[in-house]
């Protein structure tokens, strides 16, 4: 077995990029050799210095990547973030703490960077909490039966005056980035999307041997503004007797306003044929269901912890969120890797402004900086932390201060995977 110290940890060159590859694919068990077209495309992925190998003998064992992205905060506030993606260790090489190198390297850089947080969605749950970072979203899945819903099956459409139409890639290219952009800029936890997504979504740029193309459907207010859209597939099931059982799965639905979330969603459930709608991942309190007569014809078929956060500066992370009382709070915050840790009081005043400084009074909460950066969305509560002994109070009732100052009344939500 090669020692610890002779794996080399250290950024690729673009020549070591295919072989880099292979054992991103073989860590995510897939096939392990991609076509020279796929490879050629998923270059344009490679930014030097911050897509990261580990080298044994020649061979790399492990993949990591990371890329510039931004996340917004609670109030609409955006910052720039280390968004964390394509972690791997090849199965012969586990418990060598290679990962644990990659992300020191990677955290590290960020920081210097100025990036204020770094973020990720993960594989698995247990990996990423020793490295600081937190799951601070939450994603659900519902499946509308649409029999049940108690939808008029004779409706034509919104009856708002505005209208439904389908388009194609070009039109969503065209469309999508700036009702996008719309959205992030009032959800807490949405992030950034560049050129190469929309690509990508829509199949100009092909990352994978197989792609189903989308139907893709668009809300346009009754003034003409596009507010919402979505793209969705569906599958060719029918019963025993020559029923229509089809299926129809949201890849993705953007609105910016109730009015079009509501027209997309009934859309969705009044395609003829069409028997049940997978939603995709949402907000875990969506509107769903209860557009629906009946909303328990939206079950909940899938929900977990989604974007993962890890703060690596305090003072720029709490200053550029809202808050939604006025209160002051110190914060001793412990961070095993040093990026971050230190005591800081946090002033935020009645308009929702927040001020945040480095401070030698005595601490109200102790927590570690993962449990901080999941409180910052502004989804978990700090008394239910502290019932788990994830943060500890220092004065009594600053937990349930942290609460009124932190949570927000609509959840946060990221509608992207990377």
């Amino acid at each position: 077995m090669t020692s610890r110290a002779d794996i080399d940890v250290r950024p690729i060159t673009e020549s070591e990029f295919a072989g880099w590859q292979r054992a991103l694919n073989i860590g995510f068990l897939r096939e392990p050799t991609l076509s020279e077209e796929i490879l050629d495309t998923r270059r344009a992925q490679f930014t030097p210095g911050r897509s990261v190998g580990a080298f044994d003998d020649g061979r790399c064992v492990a993949t990591f990547r990371s890329f510039a992205q931004e996340l917004t905060a609670v109030g609409g506030a955006t910052v720039p973030a280390d968004a964390v993606t394509n972690v791997t260790v090849t199965a012969t090489h586990r418990r060598r703490g290679l990962l644990t190198r990659m992300m020191a390297q990677d955290l590290a850089a960020a920081k210097e960077r100025g990036d204020v947080v770094a973020t990720l969605i993960a594989a698995e749950y247990p990996i990423y909490g020793r490295y600081g970072f937190g799951p601070a979203t939450t994603a659900t899945e519902w499946t509308v039966d649409v029999p049940r819903a108690g939808l008029d099956p004779r409706r034509a459409g919104p009856e708002d005056g505005g209208r439904v139409d389908l388009v194609d890639a070009e039109d969503v290219r065209k469309l999508g980035p700036e009702l996008h952009e719309r959205l992030r800029r009032t959800q807490p936890g949405a992030v950034s999307r560049d050129e190469l997504w929309w690509k990508v979504t829509t199949g100009a740029v092909r990352f994978h041997p197989t792609f189903q193309e989308p139907y893709y459907a668009v809300y346009r207010s009754p003034g003409g503004e596009v507010e919402g859209m979505a793209a969705y597939t569906t599958d060719d099931h029918w019963g025993d007797s020559k029923q229509p059982l089809n299926t129809a799965r949201v890849k993705w639905l953007t609105a910016v306003t109730p009015a079009a979330e509501r027209a997309l969603w009934l859309y969705l459930c009044s395609i003829d044929w069409v028997t049940r709608v997978k939603s995709g991942w949402r907000a875990p309190d969506d509107l769903l269901p209860h557009l629906l007569p009946d909303p328990r014809a939206a079950a909940v078929t899938a929900q977990a912890d989604w974007l993962w956060v890890r703060m690596l500066d305090v003072v720029r992370a709490l200053e550029a969120r809202t808050y939604g009382a006025a209160g002051s709070l110190v914060l001793e915050v412990t961070d095993r890797a040093g990026l971050a840790g230190g005591r800081y009081r946090l002033e935020a005043s009645a308009d929702g402004a927040g001020v945040c400084a480095p401070t030698t009074g005595s601490a109200d909460l102790t927590l570690d900086v993962a449990e901080l950066s999941v409180l910052w969305l502004g989804d978990e509560s700090a008394v239910r932390l502290a019932a788990l002994g994830r943060v500890r109070e220092e004065r009594a009732g600053a937990a349930r201060q942290a609460d009124a100052l932190l949570r927000t009344s609509r959840r946060p939500w990221c509608p992207d995977v990377f």
